[in-house]
């Protein structure tokens, strides 16, 4: 019965999403906030005081990180976003895990700041590369997305708090955002294609592009997941790994295979979040990156999850590297591309930290540090041996990603237990032999420094943005 009202509802705050998507430049920056506000609070199944917190939260951030980009000098901009963001969004965690007891509610306001506190750092690195440092020290990607002057409160708030990421993101870049509210986003796009290419590859053809077709694919893809998550999700619950009874009757190899199957079986909800974020970015006209090698528009600028390389991949380092695509990027240009040393320790704490102050996170990515390390040792001292023929290559393959997906479900287990005691329990069950294996292979094994052209790869291999 409650159904047509809340669709009704829903309609309602898009619509309103609507008016500020293509009349934000006439309004005003307080009549902009009171339209995101209702956007964010009007909905009948939260209450009053979980409605109103959920928007002050966002909006202290917002316009505290804004005061601090005009206020501070383009020279420790950067530094001031960056403490004061994380540093809010750490308390927010503490009182949800202290407050709530380690529950996860409807109404938990921590998604939304985790994608904003991406958005403000991002821009306010990009505002001290752009007004601060010179060309000649930056990077390639640093240089190409450097903004030359602080953004006006309007078009601040516009990038931080838009209808299209307030909830699940993804983060996007500020100059690719701002291009699109101005609707040069698409032509910008393929221009760069053409320019870098002596060939037209058919897209002048189509000077607009429709997304269509991008649209309904994701959303295909979507409720397949949305299938998969009641059928299968359901059926293997997490918490069964760490069931007392399971863990003392079944063998190693079936609480193994379990453990395999169950977080298999996890990653479809993420996949549905994000591949349908991505669908709405896409719908409004912004996502494309260029054109792929048969000339066809790709609409992947900003999409999050790569899901056949993640199903497919033969080393820790793909998996990660097609998992949560844009906040990868973010750890990397502002912590991995800056750290003057532990660049690797480093990008995984503040990944920790950014996702939240539940035990089972810091588990989970100070773990991964050994394994990324050992992942790395084994693949330059035995993959090139294994490069002579099909056939070795296809057992190294096969080999390779059967140790990545079972390194990645046991790596993730914490993530998904949260807590201390279910974490060490799990770890207990499987004899840490991942911890074992790992610094022993680090210990053993030679280092073996990659070739040149493997560190240029590695150093692009995270970033979807075709053209360029």
């Amino acid at each position: 019965m409650l159904l047509l009202p809340l669709l009704e509802l829903h309609l309602l705050r898009f619509a309103l999403a609507d008016l500020i998507f293509l009349f934000g430049k006439q309004m005003t920056p307080f009549t902009f906030l009171c339209l995101v506000a209702f956007v964010l609070v009007e909905d009948s199944s939260l209450d009053a005081v979980s409605k109103t917190m959920y928007a002050i939260h966002v909006f202290i951030l917002v316009l505290a990180c804004y005061g601090i980009m005009i206020k501070s000098n383009v020279n420790s901009v950067h530094r001031y976003t960056m403490i004061a963001s994380v540093g809010y969004l750490t308390v927010c965690q503490v009182s949800r895990v202290f407050i709530f007891d380690y529950g996860i509610l409807s109404t938990d306001f921590s998604g939304p700041l985790m994608i904003i506190t991406q958005k403000i750092t991002t821009l306010a690195f990009q505002v001290h590369d752009g007004m601060c440092r010179k060309q000649e020290e930056l990077k390639d990607d640093q240089r190409r997305l450097a903004v030359h002057s602080k953004p006006s409160l309007l078009e601040y708030l516009s990038y931080n708090i838009n209808f299209l990421s307030i909830l699940v993101g993804p983060c996007s870049i500020y100059k690719d955002y701002i291009e699109f509210i101005k609707g040069q986003h698409v032509q910008h796009r393929l221009k760069r294609v053409k320019d870098s290419s002596s060939q037209q590859n058919g897209w002048d053809k189509v000077p607009e592009p429709s997304p269509v077709r991008a649209v309904i694919n994701k959303l295909l893809v979507c409720a397949c997941c949305l299938l998969w998550f009641f059928i299968i999700t359901k059926a293997f619950p997490i918490t069964y790994n760490v069931d007392p009874q399971f863990i003392s009757e079944a063998s190693f190899i079936t609480r193994l295979a379990y453990a395999l199957i169950s977080v298999q079986a996890a990653r479809p909800k993420f996949y549905f979040a994000w591949t349908l974020a991505d669908a709405i970015h896409n719908a409004a006209g912004y996502g494309v990156s260029g054109v792929n090698e048969r000339g066809e528009v790709s609409w992947d600028l900003i999409s999050n999850v790569r899901i056949w390389e993640i199903e497919t991949a033969t080393s820790f380092k793909s998996f990660i590297d097609s998992w949560n695509i844009q906040t990868a990027l973010w750890l990397k240009s502002v912590c991995y591309d800056r750290a003057p040393y532990y660049r690797m320790p480093l990008t995984f704490v503040l990944s920790a930290i950014w996702h939240g102050v539940y035990p089972g996170y810091y588990f989970t990515f100070i773990t991964a540090i050994p394994i990324t390390l050992a992942a790395r040792s084994v693949r330059r001292n035995f993959r090139e041996y294994f490069l002579s023929s099909p056939l070795l290559k296809i057992c190294y393959d096969v080999v390779t990603w059967a140790a990545t997906q079972l390194t990645v479900c046991y790596t993730v287990m914490p993530f998904l237990l949260l807590a201390v005691e279910p974490t060490m329990q799990y770890y207990r069950s499987m004899y840490f032999h991942v911890h074992v294996i790992s610094i022993l292979t680090l210990i053993l094994l030679p280092s073996k420094p990659s070739s040149f052209k493997s560190e240029i790869q590695a150093l692009h291999s995270n970033n979807n943005v075709k053209e360029d």
